[in-house]
């Protein structure tokens, strides 16, 4: 068990220090802020959404480890996803952060971003982890309120 806690605080330490998609993306024709007053991160998710479908994805900001990686992994489980499909996705990796895996179904069907199971642990991580997601979701409604997770 310690073995694979050491492995997913590596994935997580990963995408932190390397974040996938960070960048702004510049034909992107939504966008949306999030901030975490508690942690201090902020992040602008920046999609390109046509036909229903995610076709474009990157985001840029400063926080956490966990929101930074939380941002990198989401961004490369989402592109090519409909709003559905990000939806779900977002409402599975949700229960699992919040300890209620049990009803996200199997933890294999979220993929790499099982590696965030262990959040559940550290509630004060659970916005932490949720910040982009709930970006995201602003994003895709076209809401240009900043999200904020207090």
């Amino acid at each position: 068990m310690s073995d694979l806690r050491e492995l997913y605080q590596q994935v997580i330490i990963d995408h932190s220090k390397k974040p996938r998609n960070f960048r702004k993306l510049e034909d992107a024709n939504r966008t949306a802020e999030g901030h975490n007053p508690l942690c201090g991160d902020e992040i602008t998710v920046y999609l390109l959404f046509r036909d229903d479908v995610i076709q474009g994805i990157g985001f840029q900001g400063s926080g956490c480890a966990i929101s930074k990686a939380s941002a990198s992994m989401m961004t490369d489980s989402v592109k090519g996803k409909t709003r559905n499909e990000a939806e779900h996705l977002f409402e599975k990796f949700h229960q699992l952060v919040i300890g209620e895996g049990d009803k996200a179904g199997d933890p294999g069907d979220l993929g790499k971003l099982a590696v965030f199971s262990g959040v559940s642990e550290f509630p004060v991580r659970v916005k932490c982890a949720t910040l982009p997601w709930h970006t995201l979701r602003a994003a895709l409604e076209g809401r240009g309120e900043t999200v904020s997770t207090e």
